[in-house]
């Protein structure tokens, strides 16, 4: 999952199994804003802190900035960074690259971000040239190891630091439990492993294959984990997070509806009891030439 979502067609941008894709650009920007709070909670700061002790202070500090989104991984780093700064932020999606100078402007972030859309199965070198840092948040789960691979040699080349956040590993627990959710759960994990655009997906083995690739170029690797602590006050957020669920495990055993939407029923019956609560694994993972 590291995304919690609905499960990807290829007419959708790819998501991580935390979040809930959707073809409708509004309503991903929704889910965007709707799980940012719990995610910049859940980082680790102490991994933040340990990678800005090897960035240029003498500088601008040129950041690249990959699947960006609304800019949430920005908001949450600019301000735990030295400055000045220059960051590059990339996505597919035109429509949440145009929200990027409200949404910025509206954080007080004091930096200078350039867009630019493109997918980034390519890794296009030049995203990479004489950037200090690369980084993403939620977005490894989605590519393939060999991807995984190529962004490593990139960053060698540039030797640039990284720092990859909410990677999703694979386990999640809900209270109170049901007896179909570890069922459920290796459902989406199966479904993270489906190609999102990258190749067939590393999913939840995401942070592990990250490790093995940035070591291999002679990486000091650091990972951390990192959960989604959901309360019952979190309930829209629960909600779409079972939402997606769901629709993933129907997608991947449509003979089994009937079993998942019961599932499903009493689940949002947890929620509506405000008497549920999620945790969703992570890793954060900070890596440096040695």
């Amino acid at each position: 999952m590291n995304n919690d979502e609905r499960p990807t067609t290829s007419d959708e941008r790819p998501t991580t199994s935390d979040e809930r894709p959707t073809t409708n650009d509004q309503r991903l920007s929704a889910w965007l804003a709707l799980r940012e709070a719990v995610d910049h909670a859940a980082r680790s700061e102490r991994l933040t802190a340990r990678l800005a002790e090897h960035l240029p202070v003498d500088r601008p500090l040129r950041v690249l900035d990959l699947g960006t989104g609304r800019g949430s991984n920005l908001r949450y780093l600019a301000s735990r960074l030295p400055g000045p700064q220059e960051w590059l932020a990339v996505d597919r999606d035109p429509e949440l690259l145009a929200e990027l100078p409200r949404v910025i402007h509206q954080a007080g972030v004091d930096a200078r971000v350039d867009t630019r859309c493109e997918d980034l199965a390519a890794l296009d070198p030049t995203l990479f040239a004489g950037r200090h840092l690369v980084t993403a948040s939620a977005l490894l789960d989605l590519v393939s190891d060999s991807w995984l691979h190529r962004l490593a040699a990139r960053c060698h080349e540039n030797r640039s630091c990284v720092l990859f956040a909410l990677t999703y590993n694979g386990e999640s627990s809900c209270s109170p439990a049901e007896p179909e959710d570890n069922e459920i759960r290796d459902l989406l994990n199966s479904h993270q492993k489906r190609d999102k655009g990258f190749g067939l997906a590393a999913g939840p083995d995401a942070n592990r294959a990250a490790v093995l690739a940035f070591e291999r170029v002679g990486y000091e690797v650091h990972s951390e984990l990192t959960e989604w602590q959901l309360s019952a006050d979190l309930s829209d957020l629960q909600r779409e997070l079972v939402l997606g669920w769901a629709h993933a495990a129907i997608e991947l055993v449509p003979e089994r509806f009937s079993m998942i939407q019961d599932w499903l029923a009493r689940r949002l019956a947890h929620l509506h009891a405000r008497s549920s609560r999620i945790t969703v694994g992570h890793y954060d993972l900070a890596a440096w030439p040695s």
